[in-house]
């Protein structure tokens, strides 16, 4: 009985236990994502405003000439600003997402945060997790974005964009340079007076129904005022001369005697029509831009458009296909169809026909047929133009649907290459992080825009234009995310390094430094012997196996014997330099950073698999270069003999001095 009770209260303290280490694993897990999700968001929502703020300078640059000079209002570049703004926010997601995901788990591998979790046992996907809801709430949101705010901010953005470039400009007249932004008006300043507005050496050239019709006027000074409706310019002129061509008046005078008309005066006021109002145009007349709408919306669009072409396409082959060549010539003939039906059937004989009319009738039949061609190639012309304005508003349209799913997972994708790029890479700040980003970002919109354009244009289909960069960077997140969570040196620069030393046959030059404490010194009769007995084996593995001849092809490939003279050799070698760096003779010092490091069996074969040696062996071609690479490591092992040979020998004479 009592171990019964026993046992059931040790199991109930066990089931205490376990739950109370689960609520407080729990609770370790929740601080690091609340740990982890504070250091993200605060910059990413740092990196978003950057990113804004370079994409909005960008488009501001596009549009400068707009803006300038037009005289609006703080209230209106608001509106401009805000709207633009709103329109380039879902291509700023993508980059802030880049941008922060780089520079978080950067700065946590340099910090060895990353680190100290894996050694508490929190895999990489773990650590990432946290980021991954918020990258896929940014992207839901993005989505969002684009479907119901976007497309009324880039309606509002073009209504406003319009307005601006009809408004008249704001009058900053330039000195000596012809000023035509008023309509009608070419106007010459020599110089103008910036506190009292006035004018002076002004010479005034207008031109009114015609080049028969022209006014030159000249004056001594001037002042130009806006009226207050805001609708005319008060033209002030003082001490001038008006010159009128008289060519094209209703004058009574003699105009060959009378070519022109000059009056001269003190003083001339001119109301010119000038609208320096601003209003905005109404928006709605930009519903059917596909920028405009949302996916309920471009799809409604889709079908219409679809529709229309083939209605269309359907009723012009009724129209101009089978009874193009004959509905003119047989109209107003109840017999027409089995008329038509007898010229396809049976073709006429034209020349004999055209031979027996009569020269009237063949002009008029040479006109007729002229004035029908003409009008069939300026129909075509137009329905070439309809088909082409439509298909391409059809692709537009195509490609708005496609864009807000590709921007949209842009930003997943994004993530998956920042975040385990920053884990790889283990470097903070705005340095390195900001290079890479760039770097993506720019390959990944040169990628997207040029599959936009030849999507657009037809050349490639629509999804595929659009999806190309998708494509093309996604399978690099996933690799780059497989590499950070197996912990791959991928941006190991010695390995890559090592790689193409091997690669190219280069080799590590030796690097030792005259030690200034030394706890073991060279005891040259130990070394004197060890180093002549080594001089003489060198020379005699030289002799026997003529390094300078060329390999046997069929040992290189298919009959591997590992060298284990050099394999000696190299192991004797890297002994006495060890024992000879703690020599306190400088020269020592230098003729042992003169001896070569050996290479034991790069003399011997391309590969350490016998498998792939054997088939670079099959494969003659590159066989061919491979075996010459082994003969050129042939004569290098042979002149590393050589060195070796005159430096053992001035070591010695070094030792016995």
């Amino acid at each position: 009985m009592f171990s019964i009770k026993k046992h059931y209260l040790c199991s109930r303290f066990r089931a205490r236990r376990d739950a109370y280490i689960h609520v407080r694993h729990m609770r370790i897990i929740k601080k690091l994502d609340i740990f982890i999700l504070k250091q993200f968001s605060l910059l990413f929502a740092g990196t978003f405003f950057i990113c804004l703020f370079i994409f909005m300078m960008q488009f501001l640059w596009r549009y400068v000439e707009d803006l300038i000079g037009k005289g609006l209002s703080m209230e209106v570049l608001a509106k401009f600003f805000f709207y633009a703004a709103m329109t380039l926010v879902p291509i700023s997601l993508p980059l802030a997402l880049l941008l922060a995901a780089l520079i978080t788990f950067g700065n946590m591998g340099e910090r060895l945060e990353l680190l100290a979790m894996k050694a508490a046992g929190v895999p990489l996907v773990r650590i990432l997790r946290p980021v991954l809801v918020f990258a896929l709430a940014v992207t839901g949101g993005s989505f969002y974005f684009q479907d119901v705010i976007a497309p009324e901010s880039s309606k509002q953005l073009a209504a406003l964009l319009y307005s601006m470039r009809q408004k008249s400009p704001e009058l900053e007249i330039p000195e000596g340079i012809f000023y035509n932004e008023i309509p009608g008006y070419n106007l010459f300043v020599e110089h103008k007076d910036l506190e009292t507005g006035m004018l002076y050496g002004i010479m005034i050239y207008t031109q009114g129904t015609g080049f028969d019709d022209t006014q030159v006027v000249i004056a001594d000074s001037g002042r130009i005022q806006a009226t207050e409706d805001q609708m005319h310019l008060k033209l002030t002129l003082y001490d001038g001369q008006r010159f009128r061509n008289m060519q094209n008046t209703g004058s009574a005078m003699d105009k060959s005697t009378v070519p022109y008309l000059r009056e001269t005066f003190k003083t001339e006021v001119d109301l010119i029509p000038f609208d320096n109002n601003f209003s905005v145009m109404d928006a709605n007349l930009f519903n059917d831009n596909a920028q405009t709408k949302g996916l309920k919306q471009l799809a409604h669009g889709v079908d219409s458009i679809a529709h229309y072409l083939d209605s269309v396409g359907r009723d012009r082959y009724k129209q101009y296909g089978y009874t193009f060549l004959t509905s003119t010539r047989l109209e107003g003939r109840s017999d027409s169809a089995e008329l038509a039906q007898r010229i396809v059937d049976e073709p006429l004989d034209y020349d004999s026909v055209y031979s027996s009319l009569t020269d009237q009738e063949r002009n008029r039949a040479v006109r007729q047929a002229l004035d029908r061609v003409r009008s069939g190639e300026v129909q075509t012309e137009m329905m070439r133009e309809d088909s082409y304005y439509h298909n391409r508003q059809l692709r537009i349209h195509k490609l708005e649907t496609h864009k807000k799913y590709a921007l949209s997972l842009a930003c997943l994708m994004f993530f998956f290459i920042g975040a385990p790029l920053g884990a790889i890479i283990r470097k903070g700040g705005l340095g390195v992080p900001v290079v890479v980003s760039v770097v993506f970002f720019i390959f990944y919109y040169m990628v997207n825009i040029s599959g936009e354009k030849l999507a657009k244009s037809g050349e490639w289909d629509v999804a595929f234009g659009l999806w190309l960069s998708t494509m093309v960077l996604a399978p690099i997140g996933a690799w780059l995310t497989w590499k950070s969570n197996q912990d791959s040196a991928v941006f190991n620069v010695e390995g890559y390094q090592r790689f193409f030393r091997k690669l190219f046959g280069l080799r590590l030059k030796r690097n030792i430094v005259r030690k200034e404490v030394i706890m073991n010194e060279v005891d040259a009769a130990k070394m004197l012997p060890i180093l002549e007995q080594f001089s003489t084996d060198c020379a005699a593995y030289e002799q026997s196996h003529n390094l300078w001849k060329m390999p046997n092809y069929f040992r290189v490939f298919f009959r591997y014997e590992a060298d284990t003279a050099v394999i000696g050799l190299s192991d004797r070698l890297e002994a006495i330099v060890e024992e000879l760096s703690n020599s306190r003779d400088n020269r020592i010092i230098g003729a042992l950073n003169e001896i070569s490091i050996l290479a034991p069996d790069a003399h011997t074969r391309p590969f350490r698999k016998p498998t792939l040696n054997t088939i670079i062996g099959v494969l003659f071609p590159i066989g061919i270069v491979l075996w010459i690479r082994i003969w050129r490591y042939r004569l290098r092992l042979w002149r590393d003999l050589e060195q070796l040979q005159k430096q053992c020998k001035y070591i010695c004479e070094r030792l016995k001095m």
